[in-house]
This record gives C-alpha cells, structure tokens and sequence, in this order.
C-alpha cells in the first residue's frame, strides 16, 4: 500500500502535472482495470491525510499548504501545542485554532506563520485519533431544561447527555461525560461515567481537575487483592542473597508530610575519601512484571503531587508501608556505595541488594537548623557528626558540579497552603536550604553512577536526556533581552553547558533575575527518557538516569528491574542475548510512555496551583502587591508577585498613553510619552478581579502607589 501511495504522490509531483481526476491519473498511470478499486481507496486515504487536496472540479493536486501528524497538549490558559515527532519545536495552536481538539488526541495540524516569521503556529484540521473522549463539565438546570458545561470553556462542543443517566444528578454535580458518537458539526451525545461530586463539596474542584487530565485516582479490585497478598514485612525468604546492612547507621531526610520515603542515605571516611551510601527503596521485588500492580504502575506512570494529596502511583500499602523506607524496621533497598576524593570524583562503586533499618526520619527544617550551627533537634544528637561530614561532602560534588557547567537556575517555586477544606490561605515559596541542597547532590551523583555502570556494559537501558539547546533560541531571547538593556558577553557556542552557565552567571546580578532565568530555561530542551544515552545538558552529565525514586517514578523502578536482570541475577550468555533483544525492542515506547505521562502530572499539578491561586486572591481584590513584569503581550502585561502568583494587566487598563507592541523587544511603549514596560520591570499592582472557575487573575498598575490599601504582603 505505501509504496503504490509513493507512485502517486511521485506522479502529481512531476513538475509537468496538471491537476486531473482520478479517472485521468489511474490512465495515465496505467493502473489495470481490476486494480482501479484499489487505485481510487488509496486516492480517498491520501486525500483523507491531507497528503492531495480535490479542488470544485474534482481534479486532484498535491497539498499547497504544509500539514503535520502529531499529539495535541493542552495549555491551561487556553492555547496549545501540537507534538510532531522528528520536530524539535512544537508547533503554537490558538485557541480559536483548536477546532475540537482534546488533550493527547491524535491531529493533523495544517502550518501558519507567526507574524513575527519565526514562530510556528497551526490550525488543526483533523482529528484523527481521540485519545481521551472523557471530558468534566457540570451538570447545570438552565431555565427547567438539563445542561452539560464542560469546564474547558474553551471546548467548541456541545454535548448532549443521555436522558437514561440523569436520574442520580442533581444541579451543581460535576460529572465526567464519555463522548459516545458525533451528531452534527460540533455536536456530539454524551454519556455520564462518574459523577465526581457537588461543586461545592470541599476538594471537588482538585478532583475535577485529575480526572479532566485523564488521571485515575482508584486502584482496580484485582490490583488490590495483589497487593492484599504482599507481606507487610520483610520476610526470612526475602533476605536471600543481599547484604545486611542493618547495623550500619543510615537515615532518611524528607519534608515535614512525606509518607512515601524511598531514599536512605550513610556516610563514613576512608583515608581521605568519603564513602557515599544512597539506599533506595526494591519497589522491583514486590512490583513483578505481568501482574496487574505492574501494569498499573505502568500505566500510571508517576505520582502526581497536588496541593493537599498525593495521586500514588503505588497503593499506600506499598506506598506508605512495605516499599517506605520507615524509620526502625527492616525494609528491602538497592545500595549504591561510592567512594569520592576531596576532589570530588567517585573512583570507585558498587552497586548491590540489600537490607537495611533506617535510624532516625529527618526532616529538612531539622536537618537545616543543624547545618546552619543554629541548634540540634532532640533525638538528632547521635547523627550530628554525620550531617556535618555530609555536608562536607556535599559542597564538594557541588563545586565539581559546578565546574563543569551545572546549570542553577535557582527557580522559586510556590506552596500554597489549604485548611481542612481544601480552602486556600495563604501562598509561600518553598523553602530550599542546606539539607535540600545536599540531598539532591547526593541523588545525582547516585543517578549518574548507576547510569554510568550499565552504559559501559553496553546493555539497553533507561536513560533520563537533555539533550543540547537550539542556538537559535537562546541567540533570540539575549537579543530580546539586549535590547532591553540586559548586556551579556561571553562564548555563544551553547553546545557546551559551560557556556550557558556563564550567561546565567551574568544575568544573576541583574534586576529581575527570576523572570530572566525562567524564559531562558524555557529556551531549553524538555529533559525526557530515552534508550539512548544523549546526556543531560542542564547537569552537565554525560550519563544520566533516574534511580533514586522508584516508589513515585516507573522509569525508576525499570531501571532497578533491570539492574536486578543484568547483574543481581547473574544471567549466562543466552539469558543475557534473551534480555537485550526484549528490552532492545520494547525500552522505546516504555521511554514515550514515561514521557508522556510525566507532562500530564506536570500539566495536571499546573492546572490545580492555577486555580487555587485564583480562589486565594478572591479573598484579596482592591490590595497592593509589588511584582515583577513577566511576560509582555499585544495584549498586556503578565505580572508575578514575590510569591510567584502571575496576573493579567489587560492593556485596556494601562492609563496615559496610548501603548503598542514591539515584537523585537517585547515591550509595550507609549506613543505620546514613551514610556515602556519590559521584561524584569518591577511594578506596583492592584487586585482588580479573581476567578476561581476560570483560574484567571486581573491585575491594574498602580501609578504612584496612591490606589488601594498599600497591603505589602504578598
């Protein structure tokens, strides 16, 4: 079939071609009358991909315009962005371009230009494979007749709900509705498959938001009798073959409401080197491949960490109990012991399964006091000399780090705080300090040695990438931010990290430095996993996987499967040539999957902080905060406020001047007076509107601070 699609493709190709009917082509083509059938369903399947267009006389042409297969990903402000694989840029899809789409559908997106030439924009033309046909909305009584709103007001649908599903909903239900079958452009039939709860139940607008990103919250009943039939402790028989290491003294670090602990760590010295121990939790031993909890972990691909829950990848059994690394019992682990020069360089490892018996749980403000010489927690005496070795260590794998073009991009991120209700009350930025610091040092080095272990065995494997920036969009954006006033000189060959990292270095003193440093991480390629080691560009790491979280990460918990194939199991030659062949093969779409999934978390947790940050600020129209301009549109002006809340300043409420967009410079610059508004800009604002529904917030400058109530706090 694909090679008789190539022949005519080849033939309307041919630069004497005239568009023709198929009648006409089929002749010319010599097309045998008992192979005409087949010749006009391949015509309909290349006119159907858009690959030929038929004009009013029914003659046919190869596409004018440039079309393009790819996923369609949602953005929660609107807009979206279609995946074409083989593309390194994604193609920009306005909303009033969307035409139908859902997140992760399979479309075909028909190529415009931007108008500034360089950026890709799209219309979607076809949607060829609905990925998600679930769609959340509430069930609304509009003048005595039933209605379905679905919650991405966006969505150019209307759906109808069978009549047979609304007996159990009641006005102010949200409900997620199957699309079962098109009935008209843009009309389709919908069918009620789970009714979520009253919008104003508490928690109801997070859990909206999980199942409109397609996340499922509960385990299936043949994944709980699984997991039912595990142990809740380590048994004499799972001791077989690992080295005990509960005499050793090893502990944990997380935050204050961590449940799921599935790293350790131990410290000691050898001469002059430390010995680096990073303990991981086996979630490989109880998770085996062909049960139902492995396809669903499979499946679900990572954790999703919201505001007031977590969405486990593992039930909590597993989770929270036998896989956690608690505090004083005996748990399963994979070891990576490393010894390190003063210098920083691991010159030895081994990697090995074990048991081990974790102290003392530590929590990062604890750890921090004692790091800072500020005081030591009770029941922290005994491991003080160890935290202080630690921390040794650390500041030494991060000076190497360092010199070799780390990329620290120091990115605030925010914690919004919830009562009992799930009713915001606050919004802080998360706390990063010495413990933080340190543990993800040691995580890295752990992930890079382990990565490093299975390339040179040249076997196929989980590789976590990121792979070099297009030169192009840096060039653009510190020509943008030139013009601006933001001067920086160095090497411009970012091929290297070092070269990124002395760019950072100088925009690090700049007024604004955050919002700098986010757009030019934005310039970035995404970090992803792949069978293929290309190396991570923002760790200057040559080799680099994940390995350390594996209660929360599939990737994690394959590359403990495979290191309990390659190694721990010791397999012959055949097994091994067995091994490869299988992973050779299926590793590819077990990398796209994680991927995938990955986004959607991202997305998902995204969309919950927009939300409640618009809740939070309903509570605080009228009030002052000081911001920083983020993001210059035709439109206005994105502003971030220190706790990094963004709003709209609508350029319809920027007073004095008439203002217009310089595309060059991104800026908006008064006509009559010239003032401008850039990039980094710091600018007072007033709280001028807030809506929870739309996870929208509108700001209004305020010119000389002499409006509302001069609230500092933000």
């Amino acid at each position: 079939m694909e090679e008789k699609e190539q022949k005519i493709l080849d033939f309307m190709k041919n630069e004497d071609y005239v568009p023709m009917k198929a009648k006409e082509i089929a002749m010319l083509m010599r097309v045998p009358k008992n192979e005409y059938n087949n010749f006009l369903e391949i015509i309909g399947k290349l006119e159907l991909e858009l690959k030929i267009q038929k004009n009013r006389k029914n003659r046919y042409r190869i596409s004018e315009k440039t079309y393009y297969e790819g996923y369609y990903r949602k953005n929660q402000k609107g807009f979206g962005f279609v995946i074409v694989d083989g593309r390194d840029e994604d193609i920009y899809i306005d909303a009033k371009n969307m035409n139908g789409a859902l997140n992760n559908d399979l479309v075909v997106v028909e190529e415009l230009k931007g108008q500034n030439g360089k950026k890709t924009e799209g219309r979607v033309v076809k949607v060829l494979k609905k990925e998600n046909n679930l769609i959340v909305g509430e069930y609304k009584i509009i003048d005595g007749n039933p209605h379905f709103i679905p919650d991405d007001k966006k969505l150019r649908m209307e759906i109808i709900l069978d009549n047979k599903d609304l007996d159990d909903l009641v006005d102010g239900h949200k409900i997620q509705v199957s699309i079962v079958k098109e009935m008209g452009k843009y009309k389709y039939l919908g069918e009620v498959v789970k009714i979520i709860g009253h919008k104003n139940d508490p928690g109801v607008d997070i859990l909206s938001i999980i199942y409109d990103h397609g996340i499922n919250d509960v385990f299936t009943d043949e994944v709980m009798e699984e997991v039912n039939a595990l142990p809740s402790e380590v048994l004499d028989s799972d001791r077989k073959g690992r080295k005990d290491l509960t005499d050793m003294t090893i502990f944990t670090i997380d935050g204050d409401d961590t449940k799921d602990i599935d790293d350790a760590i131990s410290i000691s010295k050898k001469g002059e080197n430390y010995i680096l121990g990073v303990h991981i939790a086996d979630v490989s031993y109880y998770v085996k491949e062909g049960t139902a909890l492995y396809k669903e972990a499979y499946s679900r691909g990572t954790s999703v960490y919201l505001v007031d829950r977590v969405v486990p990848m593992l039930p909590h059994k597993l989770s929270n109990g036998i896989c956690s690394l608690n505090p004083n019992v005996d748990r399963l682990a994979i070891s990576c012991i490393m010894e390190i020069t003063p210098n920083g360089k691991i010159v030895s490892h081994d990697i090995f399964e074990s048991v081990i018996r974790s102290r003392i749980q530590m929590t990062y403000k604890k750890v921090n006091k004692i790091l800072n010489d500020e005081e030591t927690p009770e029941g922290y005496e005994p491991f003080k000399d160890d935290l202080k070795l630690m921390w040794e260590l650390a500041k030494i794998l991060r000076k190497e780090k360092l010199a070799r073009g780390y990329l620290d991009f120091d990115v605030d991120e925010p914690k919004i705080l919830v009562d009992e209700n799930c009713k915001p009350y606050d919004v802080v930025l998360r706390e990063r300090g010495k413990g933080e610091n340190m543990i993800e040092d040691f995580m890295i080095a752990a992930n890079e040695t382990v990565a490093e272990h299975v390339f040179y065995m040249g076997l196929p494997f989980v590789y976590r990438v990121h792979e070099v920036p297009d030169n192009e969009k840096v060039e653009e954006f510190l020509n943008s931010i030139s013009m601006l006033g933001y001067h920086v000189v160095g090497d411009r060959n970012f091929v290297y990290p070092k070269s990124m990292k002395k760019i950072l270095d100088q925009l690090r003193d700049k007024e604004g430095f955050e919002i700098l440093s986010t757009l030019l991480l934005r310039c970035m390629k995404k970090a992803v996993y792949k069978p293929e080691n290309l190396g991570h560009y923002g760790l200057a790491s040559k080799c680099y996987t994940h390995f350390t979280s594996p209660i929360r990460r599939f990737p994690d918990t394959t590359v403990h499967n495979l290191l309990r194939k390659y190694i721990f199991s010791e397999p012959n030659d055949k097994e091994l040539n067995r091994l490869i062949e299988y992973w050779e093969e299926n590793l590819p779409a077990l990398c796209d999957h994680a991927s995938e999934k990955e986004r959607d978390s991202i997305d998902c947790e995204r969309d919950v902080e927009s939300m409640k940050m618009a809740e939070y600020m309903e509570s605080h129209i009228g009030e002052e905060y000081d911001g920083t301009i983020s993001s210059v549109m035709n439109f206005g002006l994105f502003v971030q406020l220190d706790n990094m809340i963004e709003g709209l300043v609508h350029i319809s409420e920027i007073k004095g001047d008439y203002y217009t967009f310089d595309e060059t410079t991104h800026t908006l610059r008064g006509e009559k007076k010239g003032k401008m508004y850039k990039l980094g800009q710091k600018v007072r604002v007033v709280v001028t509107n807030a809506s929870k529904e739309n996870s929208t917030i509108d700001f209004n400058l305020v010119e000389g601070n002499k409006n509302g109530n001069n609230k500092q706090k933000s």
